[in-house]
């Protein structure tokens, strides 16, 4: 017992005499980086206003002008179509695509509604900036696929693509939002 008792006396010294070698290490502290966020720009950026819901017709021709894209490339995705209220117009799964696009495509197009911007924006964010509190806020996500539908400068809703890398599913949303974004 009376060994236990010294030994762990030994081992309290010895911790507190290195914790107080390191308090004791002379620091320099480094100038503060500016911070990327604490630049206050002019205009607010991406400003859009909301428009009227997408129509049917309009949402079906954007899924059309997408998969014919993914057919041209042997692409098998799924395409949604969001309006402007981030309610569900049209979605159409191809042949072929993982189940797990249905939920992903929608979320991406939902994400680019609501935020008025495509889903790149939070990728970027997140990788090349670092600003990981993106993923902190409701309806992020972090992958590109998702691409704002704008007709006379309104969101009238948005494309999401899923089933491919994310510059595959890119690729594909710029087509459809192409029939609309002019």
């Amino acid at each position: 017992m009376m060994l236990r008792t010294i030994t762990a006396l030994v081992f309290a010294a010895a911790m507190l005499a290195t914790g107080g070698a390191y308090a004791q290490q002379a620091t320099t502290p480094a100038a503060p980086a500016p911070y990327p966020l604490d630049n206050i720009p002019d205009k607010m950026p991406w400003a859009n206003a909301y428009g009227a819901p997408i129509t049917l017709q309009r949402a079906q021709a954007a899924i059309n002008a997408a998969v014919a894209e993914a057919n041209k490339r042997g692409w098998p995705l799924v395409i949604t179509v969001m309006d402007s209220g981030a309610n569900l117009v049209a979605v159409v799964r191809m042949d072929g695509a993982q189940l797990a696009s249905l939920a992903i495509s929608e979320h991406k197009a939902r994400a680019a509604v609501k935020f008025r911007r495509p889903t790149k924006v939070f990728e970027e964010g997140v990788q090349k900036s670092g600003f990981n509190y993106l993923l902190s806020l409701d309806d992020i996500v972090g992958s590109r696929g998702g691409i704002p539908l704008i007709d006379d400068n309104k969101i009238i809703g948005a494309i999401g693509c899923s089933g491919g890398t994310g510059s595959q599913d890119e690729v594909v949303c710029m087509a459809g939002a192409a029939t609309i974004n002019k």
